[in-house]
């Protein structure tokens, strides 16, 4: 019967109002015959007859017949109490042109009689309507009772997919009161709520929170077997690009993250504000941040670097929105790879290119494991061939993005890693106008490779969740923070600096895995008692990877003008001995030479240590299958072909201009 009376156009709806009101009317006159004491009850239906009319015309003027009696609130009681009151002023109006001495008593009772019979049959059908979710709406908690979670309970109520039936919220004042119809709880008695009311999400509407509340609330939710899922943050919601009802999964920066200490606005400017930067890697997870967080700051001129044309395009297309109003920034998006040196050259020639943040790196251990001269001529030789055309065209400061996997490297990205470290290392001792520098930081939520997309896609589909260890552990961060503090550390350099950003606390990466079925709503698969929704399935540790990861080599570490960022004290190699070995390295490459590849990096300064000797059989093996591959020399490391360096920079000053 509700669910039919719900279902009606609105239409039928206002006229059902209108009936209920003008019975009300009839019912609160009669009440106050006897008061009034008229003569005839004939002449008391013409009374009727006009203050019915003139009532629901007052009622359509304010606007109660387009209210939505489940979304009542308190605005409708002063307008139902003007309604009444103009309804008690024609009643004395009429009295009086007809001759009736007027009883200022019954007058009142009719009022009072008529404004609460008006409000109590309002209430009574909101809290049936209420208690009665149309058909296949599932009923759901809101963690927050304030202006955005009273927002949320009316537009998930308007789309009939969900049913808010209860508030929780840590505001004392607001427990056993009703906001928008539903009742609000202690977060004390959220576990006894979910049994009652029987829901199976819980939708967290605290956009203001901090931090360390938000991670508060998500504590109290993760145990009790329910989905959480988020509103849209409130930038995205003011510029338009979510809308309240589009709810999201509960971002794993909200349960691993920490409170983020502000940016310092004099060093995120120092190196970007007015000057030409480019970003090497534009596309990646890294890169694109970087290129978010440095248009934000209003460069001259930023320029993209990037092998791939669609993650130029995506990211270039992305940017162009983003321009700060009143910032004249040009962006450019260069097709290119960072082993070419003429490109190279020629590119941050002709842009007058002062600041770059080299971010372009293979960085997934085993595909770099399985593909060593790639990870080789990629992480290290791009490093120097950027950083040789940065002398070149006289840079003022080289940014390069690194990893923790740098530090007593375990496996060849690692390796290589440190190895492009070294690289900018000693070119910071020979003389030269270009200051070079490095920041060091672990994992990033979200980015590519991540295991959190890659968890969330195994738990969507039913498991298993794939882990190599129970005691992986990891440290993470989210790539905004990550990118902010890449940019102050860079600010900060002198030359050859090894910054260090704080990580916070490592994660077991078992106890991640877990946290995030909890949080879909689901229970790990216990194999003792046979219970349990998601297994996790240990495959073990994949080659070259390590239970832990390092931040720094040695013990020494200083602080710098940022509370994040650490300035570190690392091994360093003379630029003359450490070419000689890169010389080597690169003959190596060319001959397909994987045993002495690996001799190599066991003899650079980086600490490698295999963590065992699958490596040696793989390298062997590709080896032995590249005895008969036609030796070449690899363009990244020939000289120009006549007329190539030209050609490029006349197309760079053809787009420039």
């Amino acid at each position: 019967m509700i669910r039919d009376i719900l279902a009606l156009p609105r239409r039928l709806k206002r006229m059902i109002a209108v009936i209920a009101d003008c019975t009300i009317l009839f019912l609160s006159y009669l009440a106050s015959l006897e008061i009034n004491q008229y003569e005839r009850l004939g002449q008391g239906i013409v009374f009727v007859a006009v203050l019915a009319i003139s009532f629901v015309l007052v009622n359509a003027k304010i606007g109660l017949y387009h209210e939505v009696l489940r979304y009542l609130h308190q605005r409708v009681v002063g307008s139902l109490a003007m309604s009444a009151i103009s309804s008690g002023i024609i009643l004395a109006v009429m009295s009086s042109l007809m001759g009736h001495q007027l009883n200022p008593v019954g007058v009142t009772f009719y009022v009072v009689l008529l404004f609460t019979g008006s409000l109590v049959v309002r209430h009574i059908a909101r809290e049936i309507f209420n208690t009665s979710s149309p058909s296949g709406a599932e009923p759901v908690l809101i963690y927050g009772a304030g202006s955005t979670g009273r927002q949320l309970a009316k537009s998930l109520s308007d789309s009939n997919q969900f049913a808010p039936v209860g508030f929780i919220d840590d505001a004392a004042q607001l427990h056993n009161l009703k906001v928008e119809g539903v009742k609000v709880h202690s977060p004390s008695t959220l576990e006894q709520v979910i049994i009652r009311t029987s829901a199976k999400k819980v939708l967290l509407a605290i956009p203001n929170a901090s931090s360390r509340e938000r991670r508060e609330a998500i504590a109290r939710i993760e145990p009790l077997n329910v989905e959480l899922l988020t509103v849209p943050n409130l930038h995205d919601l003011v510029t338009g690009k979510a809308k309240l009802e589009q709810l999201n999964e509960i971002s794993i920066s909200d349960v691993l993250g920490r409170d983020s200490v502000p940016p310092v606005d004099q060093l995120l400017h120092r190196d970007i504000t007015n000057k030409v930067v480019l970003v090497t890697g534009a596309g990646g997870s890294i890169g694109s941040e970087l290129c978010r967080q440095i248009i934000r700051q209003c460069p001259s001129k930023l320029v993209l670097f990037e092998q791939s044309e669609f993650a130029l395009y995506s990211i270039n297309e992305e940017l162009q929105g983003l321009v700060p109003s009143g910032c004249d920034c040009t962006v450019v998006p260069m097709l290119g790879s960072v082993q070419q040196a003429s490109r190279m050259k020629a590119v941050m020639e002709s842009f007058g290119v002062q600041t770059v943040y080299h971010a372009a790196a293979y960085k997934h251990v085993p595909l770099v494991e399985l593909n060593v001269i790639e990870g080789v001529r990629n992480n290290i030789f791009g490093t120097k061939i950027c950083a040789e055309a940065a002398i070149a065209a006289g840079i003022d400061k080289f940014v390069l993005v690194s990893t923790d996997k740098a530090v007593r490297p375990t496996n060849v990205m690692g390796a290589t890693k440190r190895s492009a470290e070294l690289v900018l290392q000693g070119l910071a001792t020979t003389t030269h106008h270009t200051c070079f520098c490095m920041v060091r930081f672990g994992n990033v939520l979200g980015s590519s490779g991540s295991v959190v997309p890659l968890f969330r896609k195994q738990i969507h589909e039913g498991g298993p969740i794939t882990l190599t260890h129970r005691e992986i552990t990891r440290y993470f961060m989210t790539i905004p923070e990550a990118a902010q503090l890449v940019i102050q550390a860079g600010a900060m350099a002198k030359g050859g600096d090894v910054f260090v950003l704080d990580m916070g606390e490592p994660i077991r990466i078992d106890d991640l895995a877990q946290r995030m079925i909890r949080l879909s709503g689901l229970e790990p698969f216990d194999a003792v008692t046979g219970h349990g929704d998601i297994d996790i399935q240990v495959s073990g540790l994949r080659p070259g990877e390590k239970l832990y990861e390092e931040l720094l080599v040695g013990g020494d570490n200083f602080g710098t003008e940022h509370p994040k960022v650490m300035s570190a004290k690392e091994k360093m190699m003379e630029w003359e001995q450490l070419n000689e070995l890169l010389s080597a390295l690169d003959l190596a490459c060319k001959d397909f030479n994987h045993s002495k590849i690996r001799r190599i990096l066991l003899d650079l300064p980086t600490d490698f240590n295999p963590v065992d000797d699958i490596g040696d059989a793989l390298y062997l093996e590709l080896h032995n299958a590249n005895l008969s591959a036609p030796k070449f020399n690899s363009p990244a490391f020939d000289e120009p072909s006549p007329g190539e360096g030209e050609n490029s920079a006349s197309v760079i000053n053809l787009v420039r201009n």
